[in-house]
């Protein structure tokens, strides 16, 4: 929503005016009706507001720096900076065409481990226990034979040809139960296990070949206008590291946000979810609004100053000429009070027993009353209970050393 901006020039102006007008229409206090230099002001209602001010420059509330997901040669670029695109849109593309060879050949990798995990599944998809059962006994009744060959074997030649042959024996029997006993316990064999593994090898290099492909692609993450372009087409992108290259710098030009840094004095009273007033240096006359969104627990230093950021969300019309980068101040809504009481903060003071008081005319005469007061911007004060609208309260002149100079 856009707002009728009033400078701080004109702020100032239109208080001396108002002042002025004070100091002709209040009753000057003379002799029984107050002390010296007092005025006699009205107790009004009015609106009230409290504020915390913070500046800094107009940012985006959502960017992207775009990269490459994998090197290659940059083979095209579909867009320039400026470029206002939709989510999805291709904006710039590497040459795919090793990127294609790759995943054709992970395509035949993963069907031949495929087929050869069906055919191996199939071998023991009928598995015949009595024939394994039957292979056990034929070879533990082969190794018992050469063992005893072995213990009457007489010659050297004899004697390591029927060593070796109970050797061999022994292998055989222990493939055999392991044969027997997979196939007893229904599970897969170590040749089954083996064209698992294959398969999901293949199945990975698949994957990985399918992401290269299509992170050879740069497409908008959402509604926004083309920032910045950082590459050509013919560059060559290495692959990505610990930091890929950015190609694009994409924003949402409508998504603006101002970070205004807050001295730490006003920062306590800052909440999440406060309106907020803007006025942005290069937009004359035109005020703005937004909402806090965010409040950095991170300080700034700066020149032992310590400020927090604060991040606002903005209310910007299209038209409105915003850009990126700009400076702008925010008045922080802290505390707000419709129609109600008015009076000077001047006018209000504490009396012996440190009560809150002010000095009310009654019959051309000053008495002190006890008010309840309310929020305060400096320079008026908020009556809860002891006054009235129409009031005359006694108001204490400021020389010119305490307000600096105006009066």
């Amino acid at each position: 929503m856009r707002i009728m901006k009033i400078k701080l020039w004109q702020i100032i102006a239109i208080s001396v005016l108002c002042l002025a007008l004070v100091g002709a229409i209040a009753c000057p206090s003379p002799g029984g009706d107050g002390a010296a230099g007092a005025d006699l002001v009205e107790v009004v209602r009015g609106d009230l507001t409290v504020i915390v001010s913070g500046s800094g420059n107009i940012t985006v509330s959502q960017d992207a720096s775009l990269a490459f997901g994998t090197g290659g040669k940059v083979e095209a670029v579909y867009v320039e900076a400026g470029d206002q695109v939709s989510q999805g849109d291709v904006l710039a593309r590497l040459d795919t065409g090793a990127l294609e060879l790759y995943l054709a050949q992970a395509q035949l990798a993963l069907s031949t481990a495929e087929y050869n995990l069906d055919k191996t599944q199939q071998v023991y998809a009928r598995p015949d226990i009595n024939a394994a059962k039957a292979a056990v006994s034929n070879a533990r009744s082969y190794l018992n034979y050469a063992e005893l060959i072995l213990d009457e074997a007489n010659s050297i030649e004899e004697i390591e040809y029927w060593e070796n042959e109970v050797y061999q024996a022994e292998v055989n029997l222990a493939a055999a139960e392991q044969r027997r006993d997979e196939m007893l316990a229904g599970g897969d064999s170590a040749e089954v296990t083996l064209r698992r593994l294959e398969v999901a090898a293949a199945r990975q290099a698949l994957a990985q070949a399918e992401k290269d492909l299509a992170e050879a692609t740069i497409t908008a993450p959402f509604e926004g206008i083309v920032g910045a372009i950082y590459v050509d087409e013919g560059d060559i992108i290495p692959p990505p590291t610990m930091a890929p290259t950015v190609a694009i710098y994409f924003i949402t030009p409508t998504g603006l946000e101002l970070k205004a840094e807050v001295d730490e004095i006003d920062i306590p009273d800052v909440e999440v979810g406060q309106s907020v007033i803007i006025e942005v240096d290069a937009i004359a006359y035109d005020l703005f609004e937004g909402t806090v969104t965010l409040i950095s627990p991170v300080p700034i230093i700066q020149a032992g100053l310590v400020l927090y950021e604060v991040n606002i969300s903005l209310v910007i019309p299209a038209d409105a000429g915003i850009m990126v980068g700009m400076s702008a101040t925010a008045d922080i809504m802290i505390e707000q009070s419709e129609d109600t009481l008015l009076v000077p903060e001047r006018a209000v003071g504490l009396d012996d027993q440190g009560n809150t008081v002010v000095r009310v005319s009654v019959e051309g005469q000053l008495e002190v009353r006890p008010v309840v007061i309310g929020i305060s911007d400096g320079l008026q004060t908020e009556i809860l209970e002891g006054l009235s609208e129409g009031d005359m309260v006694s108001v204490e002149k400021r020389g010119i050393t305490e307000l600096g100079g105006f009066f």
